[in-house]
């Protein structure tokens, strides 16, 4: 039997969650099960009380708000407990439209996707601003190349993933969860899709940013920490081998006056040289280094999908053991 667990990460969304929890599927081509999920992130407005008088069937709270990423994390975790074999992640807002996970789920039940992001058609959607428009492009077409996928909205946060992957998959960023486990996909050759999927218009402004200067920051260094965490060797050389290049310039520089008699004034050309010289070098050390450290995360991740998968192989045989208990027979009716 195939389960499904819709997660829908919260923070003060008391006013908006009946709305968003009343437009969920209950009822999916290849789905046996489907079950709902709320991540209370800190509310202090009764969001959790909510979402139990709509009966949601399992209710994650944070004691403090600890952001979108530890929000999406805590509820993928519990998925997983919960024995999903397919995980949707939705937001509480009504920004997309609920009736559209059928076609989101579809290539994981087809056996042909381990992830799907839904394409929100940013350069057509209606929603959007010209400028949003073109970050969002811009920002996807970066996502795009570093990770290696074919994902043409990569900052959407409605999207499916099948528990094979959710297993594989651990947030390590405090910011926003989307790009980083873009990034961490492609790296594991996991297979990404996306679908097209509709959108309502914004109910509220978004709540993980201020300004748009800070979301294109705090998107960037999440970018360049995920791709510098899988690729730190070629992170490293290309930096280290830059500044190196800068190092010679000034002792070329620095020679070239030597050879024609006029080197005494022009010393400090090759100390700066010199300088950015070892600099460069140490950091190609350094991306050596962050390299094999890289090659031991990769056996801690190999390490933690086994014990996930030991503890779901766990949880199943204790299940089919409370199933199989031993019931009394039933007595012998007396004889007249």
């Amino acid at each position: 039997m195939t389960k499904l667990i819709i997660q829908i990460p919260c923070f003060n969304e008391a006013e908006n969650l009946p709305a968003t929890l009343a437009e969920l599927p209950r009822h999916i081509p290849g789905i046996d099960i489907i079950e709902f999920m709320v991540i209370d992130d800190g509310s202090s407005d009764g969001t959790a009380v909510v979402a139990y008088q709509w009966g949601v069937h399992h209710l994650v709270t944070h004691r403090r708000n600890r952001g979108l990423a530890a929000a999406f994390q805590s509820g993928k975790d519990a998925a997983l407990r919960a024995g999903a074999d397919i995980i949707v992640n939705t937001d509480a807002d009504g920004q997309y439209v609920g009736a559209d996970i059928a076609a989101l789920v579809a290539p994981i039940v087809a056996g042909h996707a381990d992830i799907v992001i839904g394409d929100r058609g940013v350069a057509t959607n209606e929603h959007f601003g010209p400028f949003k428009r073109l970050l969002q492009r811009f920002g996807s077409t970066i996502v795009r190349r570093l990770s290696r996928t074919q994902v043409t909205d990569a900052v959407s946060g409605f999207r499916a993933m099948s528990r094979e992957a959710a297993q594989s998959i651990t947030i390590t960023t405090d910011f926003s969860y989307t790009t980083d486990m873009l990034i961490q996909s492609g790296r594991k050759r996991l297979k990404v899709t996306s679908v097209p999927i509709r959108t309502n218009p914004a109910a509220r402004p978004s709540r993980l940013f201020r300004s748009i200067p800070q979301f294109i920051i705090n998107t960037g260094i999440t970018i360049a920490r995920a791709y510098t965490t899988y690729n730190p060797l070629r992170v490293f050389v290309l930096a280290g081998g830059f500044c190196a290049l800068l190092g010679v310039l000034p002792i070329l520089r620095f020679l070239w006056f030597m050879a024609i008699g006029d080197a005494d004034g022009h010393v400090q050309s090759l100390v700066i040289g010199g300088a950015l010289l070892v600099v460069g070098v140490l950091t190609v050390l350094m991306g050596i280094l962050a390299d094999l450290i890289g090659t031991n995360r990769k056996l801690l991740e190999a390490t933690l999908l086994k014990v996930r998968q030991l503890e779901q192989r766990f949880d199943e045989r204790n299940e089919a053991a409370d199933s199989a208990a031993v019931v009394p027979p039933p007595r012998k009716a007396a004889r007249r």
